[in-house]
């Protein structure tokens, strides 16, 4: 698993849950934060290589991608969702949570393609009959936990598997192309990827007691983290649905996998 370029590695991770098994244990620094502040960084060339959310490469493939690592799920993800009261076709407004734009386009495609008009986008407000909320990662988590019966929730890995019948891909390892030697790192990220997850036990025994429970249910039956043939075709999927709706120039390249 170690390389020689991990202790000078500029390495990014999404500091939410569901990135835990893709990332304990690695020796080198981490720098945590929401994932649109690592797409930036990533970007500038600030970072190396970042788990971040998929949508960026969409938006800028210029990056090579961390083959068979992914954060995905096949059906219900729980911690994506749409909050409402009342039906979806009423909906007149959705507050959104910008930190991850791939939730937020994701929901856009659903919608472009189940409702004739379209919702306005927005970043504050409280949910009404008439106005949503997209809520994702450990906020997600919470309010379902907390607020839970107050509300209807739209899952979105649940609406994506019923609308396209593939699992979607909601995060990747994006390398920037600067980094020398990425095949060395891809495999490390991997190695650390296929340990965590044949010790997952061990994971979740180290975290608070209050979230055990909730991590061997999320981590078992919600999320995938393996990028095979099925997430791929998901992905060039989501691709194909952000350019129809005008979210992305054109569908972008196959993946530049390592």
């Amino acid at each position: 698993m170690e390389v020689k370029t991990t202790p000078s590695l500029r390495l990014g991770c999404v500091k939410y849950l569901n990135a835990r098994p893709l990332i304990h244990g690695w020796e080198g620094p981490v720098q945590f934060d929401h994932p649109f502040v690592l797409c930036r960084l990533l970007a500038r060339g600030d970072l190396d290589v970042a788990l971040v959310s998929s949508f960026e490469f969409l938006r800028n493939p210029i990056y090579s991608v961390v083959d068979g690592v992914a954060i995905a799920s096949d059906g219900p993800v729980f911690s994506v969702v749409l909050a409402h009261q009342g039906s979806i076709e009423q909906l007149r407004e959705i507050v959104i949570d910008p930190a991850s734009e791939t939730s937020v386009h994701l929901l856009r495609c659903l919608l472009g393609e189940q409702l004739q008009t379209m919702p306005k986008f927005i970043v504050e407000g409280a949910i009404t009959k008439e106005r949503g909320q997209l809520l994702i990662g450990d906020q997600a988590i919470r309010f379902r936990q907390e607020c839970g019966e107050r509300y209807q929730f739209l899952d979105l890995g649940a609406a994506w598997k019923s609308f396209s019948g593939l699992p979607f891909v909601y995060a990747l390892w994006l390398i920037h192309p600067a980094l020398a030697d990425q095949q060395a790192v891809a495999q490390a990220l991997r190695s650390l990827a296929k340990n965590n997850l044949e010790a997952l036990d061990k994971i979740i025994a180290v975290l608070p007691e209050s979230e055990r429970a909730f991590c061997a249910f999320y981590y078992r039956k919600c999320l995938r983290f393996d990028l095979g043939e099925l997430e791929k075709r998901g992905f060039r999927k989501f691709g194909e649905l952000c350019a129809k709706q005008g979210l992305i120039p054109e569908t972008p390249a196959e993946l530049r996998l390592v």
